[in-house]
C-alpha cells in the first residue's frame, strides 16, 4: 500500500517509559510531515499515566514551551492490529534549531553511537523480547485461555511446540506483521511462564535494533486485543512465576567490518573485556534502567533466572553479562539484566554507553565466574529496591557520562512522582496501570 493510502497516520516519539506520544492526523498531511510537528517538550516527560510531572522545569518554569516533532526516517509503517489502514510515522524530538532534545530516550542513544562512529565502529544489536499472554476482563490478572482446549493455562511450557501451535493464528499474524513494518523477528520460543513467549530480533544497527524493539512492543500488544487477550512485557506479571526480561546482544564492527570482539577464539580481546568490564561497572548504578517500576524489582530475586549481581561468564545463564559460544566472528557480549518492562532506547544507550566507557579507561574487569552466580556471596549487586535504583541514579557521576544529565534528572523526578503515586494505590490493583504501559 502506498503512503497516500493511508486514511489516517500517527506521529509518535518515545517518551522516558517507552510510550508513544504523538497525534492522529489526516494522510494528507503526510506530504509535509518533514517540516516538523510541534509538541510540547513535556510531553515526552509525563509520568506513566500521562500526567506532568510536578515541578518539572519543561512545565510552567519555560511555559510549557513546544519542541519540534521530526521523522526518524523509518515510517511510514503500517499498523497490522488497527480495523483500518492506518500508518505510523516515528519522530524524534528536536529545538527549533535543531538541536536534540535531551529528554528524548531516541535522541540519548543516538549520542552515545555518535561516539562510537568517531572511532569508526559501528555497534549492531539484537534483542530477545519476553511476554506474558493474559486475560485482563475480570478484576483480577488471570492466565489466557488455550484456544484449543477451552481451558486457562495452567503451567509453563518452556520450549513446547504444542503451546506454540495452540496460539498459531496470534503467532502467524505476528509474523506477518513484522515482516510488514520491518522488524526482523526469527525465533519464538515458548517460555517457563504460563502463557510466555520469547521472540528474537534478529542482529541490526543498534538504533534500528532499537527503533525494532519499541515497535515491536506495540505491535504485540495491539495484535493480542484483536484476539480477545492482552500481552504484558511486566517484569513480573504473577509473583510466582518467571519474569520477562529482555536481553541485548551486541557486538562492534571497525571501518573494514571486522568484530573487535574477535580474537579468533573464544576468548575474545581486550576490547572485549574493557566493554565487559565497563557493563559490570555502571550496572549498579543504572539499575533503574533495566527495573523501571516497583514490580521490576519483584523478578530481581537470587534464583528465579534474573540476574542479580554485576558478574560475568562465559557460556552462563545466571551472570548478568554472558559471552555466549560460537564462531569467533560473532563474538559478542549478552546483557541479562533488563527486566520486559524497560525503555529499548535508554536500555540500549546505557548497555553501549557503559562498555565505550570500559575500552575509554581501559578498564579490566574481575575473573569471569564460573558455576552459579547466585551463590557468589561478595558480588557487586544491582539496587535492592525502587527507590534506592532511584537515588543511586541520581546521585551518580559515570551515568552521567553515559546519559545526558537533564535526561537523568527529569527520569528521576518522574520515577519519584510514579513511586508516590503507586504507594497510594491498593498493592493488588497495581497491574491495571502497568499491563499495557510497563
Amino acid at each position: 500500500m502506498s503512503p497516500t493510502a493511508y486514511p489516517t497516520i500517527r506521529i509518535a516519539a518515545c517518551d522516558l517509559n517507552g510510550r508513544m506520544r504523538g497525534k492522529r492526523v489526516p494522510g494528507r498531511a503526510l506530504a509535509g510531515m518533514d517540516k516538523g510537528v510541534r509538541m510540547p517538550f513535556s510531553a515526552l516527560n509525563v509520568d506513566l499515566w500521562g500526567h506532568d510531572i510536578e515541578n518539572s522545569p519543561l512545565v510552567f518554569e519555560t511555559g510549557d514551551a513546544d519542541g519540534v516533532l521530526v521523522p526518524t526516517g523509518r515510517g511510514p509503517v503500517p499498523m497490522p492490529w488497527l480495523d483500518r489502514p492506518s500508518a505510523l510515522v516515528p519522530m524524534t524530538m528536536r529545538h527549533e534549531s535543531g538541536r536534540p532534545f535531551a529528554g528524548d530516550p531516541r535522541a540519548a542513544l543516538e549520542a552515545v553511537l555518535a561516539r562510537y562512529a568517531a572511532r569508526g565502529w559501528e555497534v549492531v544489536a539484537a534483542t530477545e523480547m519476553e511476554f506474558t499472554l493474559v486475560d485482563d476482563s475480570g478484576e483480577t490478572m488471570l492466565p489466557v485461555i488455550d484456544p484449543h482446549s477451552g481451558r486457562r493455562l495452567a503451567h509453563g511450557a518452556v520450549l513446547s511446540i504444542q503451546e506454540l501451535d495452540a496460539f498459531d493464528a496470534f503467532f502467524s499474524d505476528l509474523y506477518d506483521g513484522c515482516e510488514d513494518m520491518g522488524i526482523p523477528a526469527d525465533n519464538i520460543i515458548a517460555e517457563a511462564g504460563v502463557g510466555q513467549f520469547e521472540v528474537t530480533l534478529t542482529h541490526q544497527t543498534a538504533l534500528r535494533a532499537a527503533d525494532d524493539a519499541w515497535l515491536f512492543k506495540a505491535l504485540v500488544q495491539g495484535l493480542a486485543r484483536k484476539y480477545k487477550m492482552a500481552a504484558t512485557f511486566m517484569a513480573k506479571p504473577y509473583m510466582d512465576d518467571a519474569g520477562n526480561g529482555m536481553h541485548v546482544h551486541f557486538s562492534v564492527l571497525d571501518s573494514e567490518g571486522r568484530n573487535i570482539f574477535s580474537d579468533g577464539g573464544p576468548k575474545g580481546t581486550d576490547l572485549l573485556a574493557s566493554a565487559v568490564a565497563g557493563c559490570l561497572a555502571a550496572m549498579p548504578d543504572s539499575t533503574l534502567i533495566f527495573a523501571p517500576f516497583g514490580n521490576s524489582y519483584d523478578r530481581l530475586v537470587p534464583g528465579a533466572h534474573a540476574p542479580t549481581a554485576a558478574v560475568w561468564a562465559y557460556e552462563n545463564r545466571t551472570a548478568a553479562i554472558r559471552i555466549p559460544g560460537g564462531p569467533p566472528v560473532a563474538r559478542r557480549i549478552e546483557h541479562r539484566s533488563a527486566g520486559g518492562d524497560v525503555n529499548p532506547y535508554l536500555l540500549l544507550a546505557t548497555v553501549l554507553g557503559a562498555g565505550l566507557v570500559g575500552i575509554e579507561d581501559e578498564l579490566t574487569p574481575p575473573e569471569p565466574i564460573s558455576g552459579n552466580a547466585y551463590a557468589i556471596a561478595d558480588a557487586p549487586a544491582l539496587a535492592a529496591d525502587w527507590t534506592g535504583a532511584i537515588d543511586r541514579l541520581e546521585q551518580s557521576a559515570l551515568m552521567r557520562r553515559i546519559l545526558p544529565p537533564d535526561l537523568i534528572d527529569y527520569l528521576v523526578m518522574t520515577k519519584r512522582q510514579e513511586c508516590a503515586v503507586f504507594g497510594e494505590m491498593d498493592p493488588e490493583k497495581h497491574w491495571e496501570s502497568l499491563i499495557e504501559t510497563a
